[in-house]
């Protein structure tokens, strides 16, 4: 069970990190003889793989939506790829950009541009030159407003997010979290050559989402936020404030996510999983704002995932039925 809470905090659209103890800052570099394939997988660990997965579920998710009769496969492999180079630039950007206050959190200082492993100048050209690569490649195999849009993710989470609201506001992740909501906007564009109306729905979904998703993350690492100086809503406005918030951009997502279904892009079957599922989000905030407990904000967060990916496979699924 700590293996898989570790994995899944990893998990987060954004960025997070857990830890109960304060962390002093290690230097360590790599040893001698270590393998390519070593210095490889710390490379990869840059790109935030777990968080990617996420991300591309509902970019592939939103294609179908967008295109039911199916997207080619070869244009649905050509839009993974760049997505990932995309959000894998964005988040290896992140690592060189957090990597002071990695350093005093007890799970992000072992990060390879924490720990030396990687030079973090190394990281920051990496990151930029799979941002510059992700943009070529949508361009020229998927289309010019998908690789815009890739762009625009990019960019509104390392300078929006990061550099900006990060430091300066307990909203942070609210106005930010545009960025995480921008994937399905790219599914759009790759699926159909532009963006229509009903594209909001899904890009509103995350973008309603992920308040919630990360709030109920930020009252386990509350200490960490407190520590490193970034005014996280738990930290600033008091827990409970924070588990207040919550249930309100609960009932929200669950109210936005029943909107298309009024516009008549969708029919029974979403109708059902969005009800449902929605319900279950209701109700644990709900459980977490009445009764207060670590483990009530983990069950909510772990939930959130799991309510993030049913929910645009229930999307998909609807559409093809």
């Amino acid at each position: 069970m700590e293996a898989e809470t570790t994995r899944a905090l990893e998990a987060n659209p954004l960025d997070a990190g857990i830890s109960s103890q304060p962390a002093a800052p290690r230097l360590v570099g790599r040893a001698k003889g270590s393998s390519a394939v070593s210095l490889a997988r710390d490379y990869l660990a840059l790109t935030k793989p777990r968080i990617i997965s996420l991300l591309l579920l509902t970019t592939v998710a939103t294609m179908v939506v967008a295109d039911p009769s199916g997207p080619a496969l070869a244009v649905i492999l050509w839009t993974m790829l760049g997505g990932y180079l995309a959000a894998g630039g964005a988040g290896a950007i992140n690592h060189y950009l957090d990597r002071e206050a990695d350093a005093r959190m007890a799970r992000t200082r072992g990060r390879p541009l924490v720990s030396g492993r990687i030079e973090p100048s190394h990281g920051l050209i990496f990151g930029i030159a799979l941002g510059a690569l992700a943009f070529a490649q949508l361009a020229l195999t998927v289309n010019l407003l998908a690789a815009a849009l890739a762009m625009a993710g990019l960019l509104g989470y390392v300078f929006v997010y990061t550099l900006w609201l990060k430091p300066l506001t307990p909203q942070n992740i609210v106005i930010g979290g545009a960025a995480g909501a921008v994937p399905p906007l790219v599914g759009w564009a790759a699926a159909t050559g532009g963006l229509a109306l009903e594209a909001l729905y899904p890009f509103a979904v995350v973008f309603f989402w992920t308040p919630p998703h990360f709030w109920a993350l930020s009252l386990l690492i509350k200490d960490d936020y407190a520590r490193t100086g970034v005014p996280m809503l738990p930290v600033v406005r008091g827990e409970a404030e924070t588990r207040r918030q919550i249930v309100i951009y609960s009932l929200i997502l669950l109210a936005v996510s029943l909107l298309p279904v009024l516009g008549g892009l969708f029919g029974a079957l979403y109708a059902a999983s969005a009800g449902l599922l929605g319900g279950a989000f209701c109700a644990l905030a709900l459980r977490l704002y009445a009764r207060p407990s670590k483990p009530g904000a983990l069950r909510l967060y772990l939930y959130s995932l799991a309510y993030l990916a049913l929910l645009f496979v229930a999307m998909a699924a609807d559409r093809i039925v």
